[in-house]
């Protein structure tokens, strides 16, 4: 039986427009929806009078100029990126030049996701943090903090931001409340994402997720657990689909998907090859030569 995963949504959204999503907090979404974005990409306003922005968002003059607006009279004093897609960073370039201010990352984009816009958002090439930052650091500012958390899995420079004074953290696209999160190699992966979900679960008291697509996740634990349990499901799958014999990841994916619209096959078909690598990985699943979306998966 398939986990049921408590998803929450919300309805259309006002582009450009300057909402309130918690006592000092703001969101500005840019007009960016898609398959992979949902409504569009939430840029977070943190703080009042000096403040923090959490991804400035794609490299859009609409958006950008409506981030800029709503911070108009105030000052900016960190940008906080989630990683390197290209819905969530680029405008921190514009952003930076128009505000004096600096951006925290973990690192520039993976090399090893850089490929020519194959994977489901292609990598911003020109960004390079003015502060690197790492696992258990401490970004802090008149009135919030934010702890660092490494959560690799989705792309290898995912940084998750604990806002420590609301009990919430930022979760890019590491957690979202919408939908499951891609995995996509070569950069992304299974192994990293499991743990890192494992990770959050070691904070017990936040209370909420402001994922950068999507509404707030108001129950962040269950949902930890749900999707956990639903990517160990997705092995159980596997196992049960090579239990009839070898099979390649689209006929899997036929099988495991099929409730699923088949424009969406293609992203879930890499999600299937980040389990297949950790399970070859660990002797579970065998495949002839390298674990690669064209190989033939079999069980011992």
């Amino acid at each position: 039986m398939a986990v049921s995963i408590p998803f929450v949504t919300e309805p259309e959204v006002d582009y450009g427009a300057v909402v309130e999503m918690a006592p000092g907090l703001r969101r500005v979404v840019a007009n960016n929806p898609g398959k992979f974005t949902y409504r569009g990409t939430g840029t977070y306003i943190v703080g009042q009078g000096r403040v923090a922005i959490v991804d400035p968002g794609p490299d859009d003059a609409d958006h950008i100029e409506a981030v800029l607006a709503a911070v108009d009279d105030e000052q900016v004093e960190a940008l906080l990126i989630t990683h390197t897609h290209r819905d969530h960073s680029p405008a921190s370039q514009a952003v930076a030049e128009a505000t004096g201010a600096p951006a925290y990352g973990f690192g520039p984009h993976p090399p090893a996701d850089d490929d020519d816009g194959k994977s489901e958002e292609r990598g911003d090439l020109r960004f390079v943090p003015d502060a690197a930052v790492v696992h258990g650091d401490v970004v802090e500012g008149p009135g919030w903090s934010f702890e660092c958390l490494y959560t690799p899995g989705h792309i290898s420079n995912h940084i998750a931001y604990r806002w420590r004074e609301a009990a919430g953290v930022f979760t890019g696209d590491h957690i979202m409340g919408w939908s499951t999160t891609i995995v996509p190699p070569p950069d992304g992966n299974m192994t990293d994402y499991l743990a890192s979900l494992r990770l959050l679960a070691e904070y017990p008291d936040d209370r909420v997720y402001w994922p950068t697509h999507g509404p707030p996740v108001n129950e962040p634990h269950a949902l930890v657990e749900a999707l956990y349990a639903h990517r160990l499901d997705r092995e159980r799958q596997i196992l049960e689909c090579l239990a009839t014999g070898p099979q390649t990841i689209t006929e899997m994916v036929r099988v495991m998907y099929a409730d699923v619209a088949p424009e969406l096959h293609e992203p879930a078909a890499r999600s299937v090859l980040a389990h297949l690598i950790a399970m070859t990985g660990d002797g579970r699943v065998s495949t002839d030569g390298e674990a690669t979306p064209e190989a033939v998966y079999y069980r011992e």
